[in-house]
């Protein structure tokens, strides 16, 4: 891309494929998995039928600008911690925030109050997100109701494996939400976007460079990271930051791999034929990655009269407030 992407768009496409894991319970190309009960592809049609519009418009905007549950998106109370604190989503940042609930307010303008929930939000944002810079279209399914409680640190932390996972830790923790192989290669895609801070991997540097990383790129992180246990960050993707594409494998392929949890999807048999296959194939990743996100933004959903359809998506709302 010829210049810097929006650091917004940037943190909306990371921060939103992330949270989705939170907001939730091989196909033939052009499918799409289930469609959970409660949810549909027209969901809004009478109600909100400007929803996707709104999303997308002000998603361009911030481009030109530069500018699930959702209960990642709770604030910490003075009794609970909010899923924000907890270590898989520090580098979440409140230019992120800050569009979600710029979001909440077109869309209540549009479409009046307690229509279109966070949730959803997040999902449109996501998905727009992703085909702004370079990514696939495609449609998902709408009508998820917002989570009332805050999800525990713990369960924030176990939903992630540390970035110094092998892949056998990879593939038991999305079995447990009903993801496979396949999933977990396309979905660790989005990190051809985004960056890490360097204590998620400066143990691949000191006291030695690992041996699985590329002599140069080692040499390349260590300006960022000059030390162990810096606060500093770098792109995960080398070659092209800011641009959705499957330039991800390539780095893995070239072992330029930014985590351990990135480089094993290649070092290991059991994920590296796919590795391969979207390193040269960027339209099978594209549509991989596509039947990935519906499925995982379907896990575990609240619709119908679960939960509730927050007026701040950063507040549970109070007794009588929303629906």
């Amino acid at each position: 891309m010829a210049r810097k992407m929006s650091s917004t768009l940037q943190v909306l496409v990371v921060s939103c494929c992330s949270l989705l894991l939170l907001c939730a319970p091989a196909a033939s190309a052009g499918d799409n998995p289930p469609t959970a009960k409660g949810l549909s592809y027209d969901f809004y049609r009478r109600s909100c039928p400007k929803a996707e519009t709104v999303v997308r418009s002000f998603l361009k905007k911030a481009i030109r600008n530069d500018g699930c549950d959702a209960s990642v998106l709770l604030a910490r109370t003075a009794t609970e911690a909010s899923e924000l604190d907890a270590p898989p989503n520090e580098t979440i940042r409140p230019s992120a925030l800050m569009a979600v609930a710029q979001l909440r307010a077109l869309l209540d303008d549009a479409c009046g109050g307690a229509v279109v929930s966070c949730a959803d939000i997040l999902t449109l944002a996501a998905r727009d997100s992703v085909r702004l810079v370079g990514g696939p279209e495609y449609r998902v399914p709408l009508g998820r109701r917002d989570g009332a409680t805050i999800a525990a640190r713990e369960r924030v932390v176990a939903a992630f494996p540390p970035p110094s996972s092998n892949v056998t830790a990879l593939l038991a923790a999305v079995a447990k939400i009903g993801l496979d192989a396949a999933d977990l290669v396309a979905l660790s895609g989005a990190h051809t976007l985004g960056v890490s801070r360097c204590i998620s991997f400066d143990d691949r540097l000191f006291p030695q460079v690992d041996a699985t990383m590329d002599a140069r790129f080692a040499a390349h992180l260590r300006l960022s990271c000059p030390a162990k246990n810096t606060t500093n960050t770098t792109d995960i993707d080398v070659r092209t930051p800011n641009a959705f594409d499957n330039k991800y494998y390539v780095d893995l392929l070239s072992r330029q791999g930014l985590l351990t949890s990135d480089q094993v999807l290649f070092s290991d048999g059991r994920t590296r034929g796919l590795v391969g296959r979207f390193a040269v194939d960027q339209p099978e990743f594209f549509r991989r990655f596509a039947f990935s996100m519906v499925k995982m933004s379907q896990i575990q959903v609240m619709t119908g009269v679960q939960g509730e359809i927050r007026t701040n998506c950063s507040v549970r709302n109070a007794a009588g407030g929303g629906t």
